[in-house]
């Protein structure tokens, strides 16, 4: 009599292996693979109009040194001379204890992010012709300078009439200005800054060296503001 038992041993013993290869279906020896559905998903960082939305923003500074500054005088001039200052009287006629005024306003453009700006010490204007052998009128020339956001205030000795507002006050080469100032974005400020250009009654000058040494000389001093974004 044939043992009946068998083929239910085969069954569960075909189960066990089944089960213990993970997945694997093990019948007879041979191996099958289960298959699986598979599927992906992509990201992309958009500006929600189709186009790229990783990007850079922009800094960027104008000028305006024609009062009352409407906003079409606006100009961006990023290399030495830059803009021209337009003295209140005539820079090229001074005399012991004449002092002159120019102002200049700046701001952020229109699609700028916002920014701090500082005044440098003057150097030689780039490309101008001057008349100053051994430096005497550079080094005897002082300037001061006085800062607003008020785009009608004066330009005269009045502005430096103000607490804080002259931020430069010293020999032409070497006087910088002592603190920075806000540009806010968008051109949604203005700074003005008024310029003092002097010469003194009695100027720097080489020991033994006559006042009357410096008529006849021509300087052309260049400011440069320096500005930084956020």
């Amino acid at each position: 009599m044939a043992d009946s038992s068998t083929p239910d041993r085969a069954r569960k013993r075909t189960k066990f292996f089944a089960l213990a290869a993970g997945g694997t279906l093990v019948v007879g020896g041979l191996g099958y693979t289960l298959a699986s559905w598979t599927d992906t998903e992509w990201v992309f960082g958009g500006d929600g109009s189709g186009g790229g939305g990783i990007g850079t923003s922009g800094f960027e500074v104008e000028q305006n040194t024609t009062a009352p500054f409407a906003a079409a005088g606006f100009v961006s001039d990023e290399t030495n001379p830059g803009g021209a200052l337009a003295f209140s009287v005539d820079a090229l006629a001074l005399s012991p204890g004449t002092v002159t005024y120019a102002p200049v306003a700046l701001r952020t453009t229109a699609d700028s992010i916002a920014g701090d700006v500082v005044l440098r010490a003057a150097v030689p204007a780039t490309g101008l012709a001057t008349q100053d052998d051994g430096d005497l009128l550079w080094d005897a020339l002082r300037v001061r300078v006085a800062t607003t956001t008020s785009t009608t205030a004066a330009c005269d000795a009045t502005a430096f009439a103000t607490p804080g507002a002259v931020i430069a006050d010293g020999a032409l080469g070497t006087t910088a200005a002592t603190a920075t100032q806000r540009l806010a974005a968008a051109g949604a400020s203005t700074q003005v800054y008024c310029f003092e250009v002097s010469l003194p009654e009695s100027p720097a000058l080489p020991a033994g060296t006559p006042v009357d040494v410096l008529q006849g000389r021509t300087a052309a001093p260049a400011w440069q503001f320096a500005a930084e974004s956020d």
